[in-house]
């Protein structure tokens, strides 16, 4: 049996390309979905007026403009520059100021921030995908303060996040050969989908009092295409997948998912589909 092949990490310039390609599909379609559990997912920690926040990873600002509104002074970091254009634009259209929420071009592994500047530390599918989980943790404790709080959401199983799930089905269906998900070492969005590891990540990170709680969250979809569409801007691997399908195959997947959207609904073209979240969080010492 040939040994499964290692392809180098992604430098940063090829990471930042390819978050830039997906920039516009991921603030229109994964975006307003996460605003909508965006309290959920804060509720671990306590954000209000006078909370200073950050949010790694922000993309175009699912956790940080919900913390603005509550009144957080908000510095929100993404290596993506349109990323952050958009998450500027959401925030001037929302009415939020400069003095409210700051959006910036970094990169999550090495912040240029200083450090114990932050109450509260976040980030949604976002440092869990970095090529150095570890120093994107550690980074997110270097700039907490003693006492503040890191928060971390990250996808459970794909089994338990249903439009990821039950895409990799349709196209093991339609598309022959098709290599699903390794489970050693697993991919990056769902390497922290067991507890146990994701733990012990945060400990690893020099945070105390560390806790994963899991959460599930409503996803709906109106159509198969709506739910391809969004899994394609969710990240890059779901972007591969789909690029490379032939005309008939992508029709082939197309019906897959509509009959199982049908068969979850009663007979209606779309279905709310569920998505498991690990949301771990840790003290700064």
């Amino acid at each position: 049996m040939t040994a499964p092949t290692r392809h180098p990490a992604p430098t940063q310039a090829q990471i930042r390309a390819a978050w830039e390609a997906l920039a516009p599909a991921f603030d229109r379609r994964i975006t307003p979905r996460s605003l909508l559990f965006a309290d959920e997912i804060l509720s671990g920690v306590r954000v209000g007026p006078g909370t200073r926040l950050l949010d790694v990873a922000a993309g175009s600002g699912a956790l940080a403009l919900p913390a603005a509104r509550r009144g957080a002074q908000v510095v929100a970091v993404d290596i993506a520059p349109t990323m952050v254009d958009r998450l500027v634009q959401r925030a001037h259209d929302g009415g939020l100021t400069e003095t409210e929420i700051q959006a910036l071009v970094m990169d999550g592994e090495r912040l240029e921030l200083d450090d114990d500047t932050f109450d509260v530390s976040v980030s949604l599918n976002g440092v869990s995908l970095f090529p150095g989980l570890h120093s994107g943790l550690t980074e997110m404790a270097r700039v907490t303060r003693s006492g503040g709080t890191v928060l971390v959401a990250a996808f459970g199983l794909p089994q338990h996040v249903e439009f990821i799930g039950w895409t990799i089905g349709a196209l093991k269906a339609a598309v022959p050969g098709f290599v699903p998900l390794p489970a050693d070492p697993p991919p990056l969005p769902f390497r922290l989908a067991d507890p146990d590891r994701f733990t012990a990540e945060l400990r690893d990170a020099g945070l105390r009092d560390v806790a994963v709680r899991k959460a599930t969250v409503d996803m709906s979809f109106a159509s198969a295409a709506e739910l391809l569409d969004t899994l394609r801007g969710s990240n890059p691997i779901g972007a591969a997948w789909l690029a490379d399908l032939t005309e008939s195959q992508a029709a082939e997947v197309r019906q897959i998912l509509d009959g199982m959207l049908r068969e979850r609904s009663g007979g209606g073209p779309g279905a709310v589909l569920h998505a498991r979240l690990n949301i771990g969080t840790g003290v700064v010492p």
